[in-house]
């Protein structure tokens, strides 16, 4: 249990608990009677819920006291106008702040001291850590956000993974398979599919195409990729930083961009297609 004593009377009634018992030791709730004896004013406090207070002895225990309280804040939270589908299947850390009207689906974590706006909606499996996350905001299933800020009416997910330092902008939309990290991502940019951003910095309406890859690390140190605003980027592009794409170019698909590219250029950085006609015939014919 728990024990509330004035510092000078433990101190004084201390040295009067005794080991004379089958087990040898000493028992602090001894000194309830030892104080009594002494006409010192002993009480208790009956608790509201039996989950209030409990012992805590093992791992079992603790999981259990984590559990009263994790359900004691969703209700908290279910009082103020969030709506926790399944609150078994639901963990909150108690500095998690939610507003009104945000929707949480089962499998969800949200943790430390992230903030989740109003009109939100978080689909199932989704993990949240030490992060900001704005009005309107939808998160898709199996996503994972640590660290970042995103920004009102953006979408992130399916299975999206956004690692430390981002800032995701107002109505930008990251898709399937992205990865971002230490990336600032613009107003209404779209990155779709199968990408990898870290330290990037990507203005507003920018297209990023699927399988488009910085090139961040030379094996020495990391090194930043600007991306301005209006910038198309096809498929399958890898951009080696440090580099510069500038405002509202296009880079061809399959290209590798080593230098920095000019506003409103297009810049396409491939290998020629070679068609040798009945190869395949002749191939067989060895």
């Amino acid at each position: 249990g728990i024990y509330l004593f004035r510092i000078k009377d433990l101190l004084a009634a201390l040295p009067m608990v005794s080991n004379q018992n089958k087990k040898g030791e000493y028992y602090l709730t001894d000194l309830i009677a030892i104080l009594s004896r002494d006409n010192k004013k002993v009480g208790k406090y009956r608790t509201v819920r039996t989950d209030e207070i409990v012992g805590v002895n093992d791992r079992y225990e603790l999981a259990r006291a984590a559990e009263a309280l994790r359900l004691q804040k969703i209700k908290s939270l279910a009082d103020k106008g969030v709506t926790v589908l399944d609150p078994f299947a639901t963990w909150i850390d108690l500095d998690v702040k939610i507003g009104r009207d945000t929707t949480i689906y089962p499998s969800v974590i949200i943790e430390g001291n992230s903030v989740i706006g109003t009109h939100c909606t978080l689909y199932p499996h989704v993990h949240i850590s030490h992060s900001k996350i704005g009005k309107g905001v939808k998160i898709l299933s199996s996503t994972v956000i640590e660290n970042s800020i995103i920004r009102d009416e953006a979408q992130i997910g399916p299975f999206t993974h956004l690692r430390p330092k981002n800032i995701i902008k107002k109505g930008a939309k990251i898709g399937n398979f992205v990865e971002m990290k230490n990336t600032v991502f613009g107003q209404y940019s779209k990155a779709g599919h199968l990408s990898y951003l870290g330290d990037s910095e990507v203005k507003d309406s920018v297209n990023i195409g699927a399988g488009t890859i910085t090139c961040n690390y030379d094996g020495i140190k990391k090194s930043k990729t600007h991306i301005e605003s209006g910038v198309f980027i096809g498929s399958g592009v890898e951009l080696v930083a440090p580099v510069r794409i500038g405002k509202k170019a296009y880079i061809g698909a399959g290209s590798t961009i080593t230098k920095d590219v000019s506003p409103e250029s297009l810049a396409v950085s491939r290998s020629r297609q070679v068609e040798k006609k009945g190869w395949a015939r002749r191939k067989g014919k060895k």
